[in-house]
């Protein structure tokens, strides 16, 4: 067969858009054969694989790391990844930051709120055709790749389809979140189409290539160095709940024979190299691991929440959560807010005031969502700094805590996020007023006047005295000291 196809010839395995099949499962090791009896039989590299494939390993961890943490996938192919040309640096993206410390010139932290109108799509500014990889701008982070240690949040904005070109990222595990537009994403693994309201994980060194069939498509990227998205422990809540693993779908086998042009391009602590070769990257016949992306859509997700009284810590809401080096800490969690009820009595039931030691950078899938004093919209971001004050204003604090409740349903109709990253964040110049960047908003004192948040507690004075007189203590003074 091979000596019958010519320099161009393409043929494929790949799905029509409405055939896409999934395996289902979270963090099993698949195996999937687009030819049947392609795999082998109780070894990874036999002497010679059926009709001449190339035995492929591809590493997510190191070797002598436990059973449960080892990550690797066997790929048999046409041909070996070797195959390729001479690789260099290149400037095709260079809002691509991977180093956040001070001694980065184009990052810095803010002890501030902030938050951005929805990130311009290409057709809105200056765009030549942009794809995927050209579209990503970096909102901020913390760490080095270099280091293993760390992660990036990122925005794309894309209104061209990757053609022979492929994407690999070295640095760390992309969580891909679309906001508008489907993305059509091939990996070596297989094909995926991701809509507005599913996400998609693919690790580190896994190739891959977008394509937009509704056209222009924006959304977030978070990014993990050296370390790999997992499912959060579930505790005293037992086996169910939360996202389920049965709901987290990968890729089946699929390959392409093509002989054109390719490009690949690899992202390396923060900097991109090329390489051209004479054939796809797509060609893996079958595969057998567990370091295979996935996807998950978060209406699934089963929402947990106190039913009684008293609000219940925002880990209720994780969905993936990456390990940091400290133990009982995790570097990030990925939170979601869907709709659900909510039945607590006595209760304040918006986000009470609290100062964090976490980041939260906060998104908008669709919807409404205002859950502190700024109201985000869809393809917006907000940012609220580690340790720094923040919650909803002093009129939704007056209502909360007047109203009479009752069991209600909230966030209909919307899907927001939440990076819950428990170290401090270092933003990018770009995003603090580059051009391309949504209209920001600083918030200051919560855009408010000094005076808005009414110290009702002075309106208690008298009572509060007897209650002191009854404890034999000192009364208030008129200053509202005591004497």
């Amino acid at each position: 067969m091979s000596k019958e196809i010519t320099s161009k010839a393409f043929l494929s395995t790949g799905p029509n858009i409405k055939d896409y099949i999934y395996q289902t499962g979270f963090g099993n090791r698949f195996s999937s054969e687009a030819v049947p009896n392609i795999l082998p039989k109780g070894l990874n590299t036999p002497q010679r694989v059926k009709y001449d494939l190339y035995s492929e390993q591809l590493n997510g961890s190191s070797f002598i790391a436990s059973r449960r943490d080892i990550r690797h996938v066997w790929m048999y192919r046409i041909r070996p990844s070797t195959s390729h040309g001479h690789v260099s640096t290149s400037e095709m993206n260079t809002h691509i930051e991977s180093v956040f410390s001070s001694a980065n010139q184009n990052v810095e932290v803010l002890a501030t709120q902030e938050s951005w109108d929805p990130f311009p799509l290409p057709s809105q500014h200056t765009s030549d055709g942009i794809d995927f990889v050209c579209g990503i701008r970096t909102v901020g982070g913390q760490g080095d790749p270099t280091l293993r240690e760390g992660l990036a949040i990122h925005i794309y904005s894309a209104d061209s389809s990757m053609t022979n070109s492929a994407f690999c990222n070295n640095d760390g595990d992309l969580l891909i979140i679309p906001q508008t537009g489907r993305l059509n994403i091939q990996t070596e693994m297989g094909w995926m189409m991701v809509h507005p309201g599913e996400i998609a994980v693919i690790q580190a060194g896994v190739r891959f290539r977008v394509l937009l069939p509704d056209g222009p498509s924006r959304g977030y990227i978070q990014e993990v160095f050296g370390v790999h998205y997992d499912l959060p422990e579930l505790g005293p809540v037992g086996s169910n709940g939360l996202a389920l693993p049965q709901d987290f779908q990968s890729p089946c086998a699929s390959f392409d024979i093509d002989n054109s042009n390719w490009r690949i391009v690899y992202k390396l602590a923060g900097q991109l190299h090329v390489c051209d070769q004479n054939h796809t990257p797509f060609d893996v016949v079958a595969w057998q691991g567990n370091l295979v992306p996935y996807k998950y859509a978060i209406e699934k997700f089963v929402n947990l929440a106190n039913v009684e009284k008293d609000q219940a810590d925002p880990t209720v809401y994780c969905v993936l959560t990456a390990k940091s080096k400290i133990p009982g800490v995790s570097l990030t969690d990925f939170l979601i807010f869907t709709p659900k009820w909510v039945t607590t009595s006595n209760t304040f039931r918006p986000p009470y005031y609290h100062r964090n030691m976490s980041t939260e950078v906060m998104g908008l899938i669709y919807g409404e969502y205002g859950g502190s004093s700024h109201k985000l919209k869809p393809g917006g971001l907000s940012y609220e700094a580690s340790y720094m004050p923040h919650g909803e204003t002093y009129e939704t604090w007056r209502y909360a805590t007047t109203r009479e409740l009752a069991p209600e349903r909230i966030c209909e109709g919307t899907a927001a996020f939440m990076f819950h990253i428990s170290v401090p964040v270092f933003l990018t110049k770009w995003v603090l007023g580059g051009e391309g960047a949504g209209r920001r908003h600083s918030h200051s004192s919560q855009d408010e006047p000094l005076d808005s948040f009414q110290p009702h507690f002075l309106d208690h004075v008298e009572e509060v005295n007897l209650e002191l007189k009854a404890a034999g203590l000192p009364s208030l003074t008129s200053s509202g000291g005591k004497k």
